[in-house]
C-alpha cells in the first residue's frame, strides 16, 4: 500500500501557520510520498491585479520566495531525504515568468529566474511538473486553471477529469470535495472517474482581496491511498488546527 499525501494551496507568506504545522506532523506520520497542486507560493508583487500601484513596489518578492523555500524545507525534513516530493505549476508561481515575458522579455531566457530555479527546488530533492501529472493508476495531479471553474466543489476537478479521461485531483478552487461520474453495465463498472479538490492551507485574515474576509472555501489536504492498482480518495478537512485520520489526532 502506498500513501500519497497532496498538499494544497498555501499560497506563502499568506498560509495558515498552524494548519501547515498539522499538515507536516500528519505527512511525517503517513505519507509514503508527498505532492503539491500548486500555489504553495504566492508572489503577488508580480501579479497583474498589482500592476502599476504600490503592490508591485513593495520590494518583498524575494523574501516571500525565501519564505516558501523554509516551509518547503519542513516539509521535506518532515518526510526525510528519500521519499518522492512533486509539485505542480500554477496560475500564481506563473506570475514571475508571465511578467518576466511581458516587461522584460530579454531576461526571460535567464535559466536562473525560473521559478524552480528561485525557490531551490533542487537544494531540496522536489521535482516541479510544468504540466499535469499521473499521480497514480488512472489519475492525473493538475493545478486546476487549466479549465473552467465551477462553484460546486468538485466540480472543477470533475470537468478535468472527464476532458482527460482520468481521475483528477487539484487545488485552485479552494474548495474541498471529490465527485463521482461513473458508468456501469450488467452490473460491471465500466467506467469511473472522480474529481477530487484538495481545500487550501490559508490564513483567511491575510487574503485581503476578499470582501469582509468572506469565502466559501475549506481548509483540508488530500489523500490518495494506493492498493496496487485500486486507488481510494480520501478528503481531509482541517478542523479548528486538527485532523483527524485513521483513528488518531494530529495538532498543529
Amino acid at each position: 500500500m502506498n500513501v500519497k499525501v497532496v498538499l494544497s494551496d498555501m499560497q506563502i507568506p499568506d498560509h495558515d501557520v498552524r494548519a501547515v504545522a498539522v499538515v507536516q506532523q500528519f505527512a511525517a506520520d503517513v505519507a509514503d510520498e508527498l505532492w503539491c497542486v500548486g500555489d504553495e507560493a504566492d508572489s503577488p508583487e508580480v501579479s497583474k491585479w498589482n500592476k502599476a500601484s504600490a503592490g508591485e513596489y513593495v520590494g518583498t518578492l524575494q523574501k516571500g520566495l525565501d519564505t516558501t523555500h523554509r516551509v518547503l524545507k519542513g516539509f521535506r525534513d518532515a518526510i526525510g531525504p528519500d521519499k518522492l516530493f512533486r509539485i505542480q505549476r500554477s496560475n500564481h508561481t506563473d506570475r514571475i515568468r508571465t511578467y518576466t515575458n511581458r516587461y522584460a522579455p530579454a531576461l526571460a531566457s535567464l535559466r536562473d529566474l525560473r521559478y524552480e530555479k528561485l525557490i531551490r527546488l533542487e537544494e531540496l530533492g522536489i521535482e516541479f511538473d510544468d504540466q499535469p501529472a499521473d499521480i497514480a493508476p488512472g489519475w492525473v495531479i493538475a493545478h486546476g486553471d487549466e479549465g473552467s471553474l465551477i462553484r460546486t466543489a468538485g466540480g472543477t476537478a470533475m470537468n478535468l477529469a472527464r476532458r482527460f479521461g482520468k481521475s483528477v485531483v487539484c487545488g485552485h478552487t479552494h474548495k474541498l470535495g471529490l465527485q463521482h461520474d461513473h458508468d456501469s453495465v450488467n452490473g460491471r463498472i465500466v467506467r469511473q472517474l472522480f474529481g477530487f479538490e484538495v481545500g487550501h492551507l490559508m490564513n483567511l485574515k491575510r487574503a485581503h482581496y476578499l470582501r469582509a474576509g468572506s469565502a466559501n472555501w475549506q481548509q483540508g489536504i488530500g489523500v490518495l491511498v494506493q492498493d496496487g492498482r485500486d486507488v481510494h480518495p480520501v478528503a481531509i478537512p482541517i478542523v479548528n488546527g486538527r485532523i483527524h485520520f485513521d483513528g488518531r489526532i494530529y495538532r498543529g
